[in-house]
């Protein structure tokens, strides 16, 4: 999976996962910028991995749930989520093209200062050649959103500036 399209489906899984998170009386994110790390999940955290920021407001955190929503409901058979003390676990059977993807995650933090999203996935068949992937998903606030910044917009590993919820207005309809 190249950065870009690994970054844009970390946000979205994020999205997906905070949108249950309020329905579980769980607080949303702070408005704001945010660093979020994700690895492969083989080591103790995200930092070996692709690291990228998110601007954020009360708005767009609740439009990017809602794409996520959305994508879960039109790929998914499955998606349980409970509350396990502090963490949030959700479990899932999504289809990716010809693959179906069942999936494990274990979401905690608070969502005004810090999380933390550790999923487990198998794919049958194989999904780009992997049986199976983990990862492992760290996100941080770090301030305001910068001046030249935007509600929505992603500073992605390599420096690109992207708008998540331009590209969700700008892409084609499904029948």
């Amino acid at each position: 999976m190249n950065i870009r399209l690994s970054a844009v489906v970390a946000c979205v899984a994020a999205g997906a996962l905070a949108g249950p998170v309020l329905a579980l009386d769980f607080p949303a994110r702070k408005p704001g910028l945010w660093e979020i790390r994700t690895g492969d999940g083989t080591g103790k955290d995200a930092a070996a991995g692709h690291t990228m920021q998110q601007c954020i407001d009360a708005a767009s955190d609740k439009a990017l749930r809602d794409m996520g929503q959305g994508m879960g409901k039109d790929m998914c058979s499955k998606q349980e989520l409970s509350a396990d003390g502090g963490r949030l676990v959700m479990d899932s059977v999504c289809k990716i093209g010809n693959t179906v993807a069942t999936s494990h995650a274990v979401m905690s933090g608070d969502f005004s200062t810090a999380y933390r999203m550790e999923s487990k996935s198998s794919y049958n068949p194989p999904l780009m050649g992997r049986a199976e992937g983990h990862s492992v998903m760290e996100a941080k606030w770090i301030g305001p959103c910068k001046a030249d910044q935007k509600p929505g917009d992603m500073v992605m590993p390599n420096g690109m500036k992207m708008n998540v919820l331009d590209m969700a207005k700008n892409r084609p309809k499904r029948p």
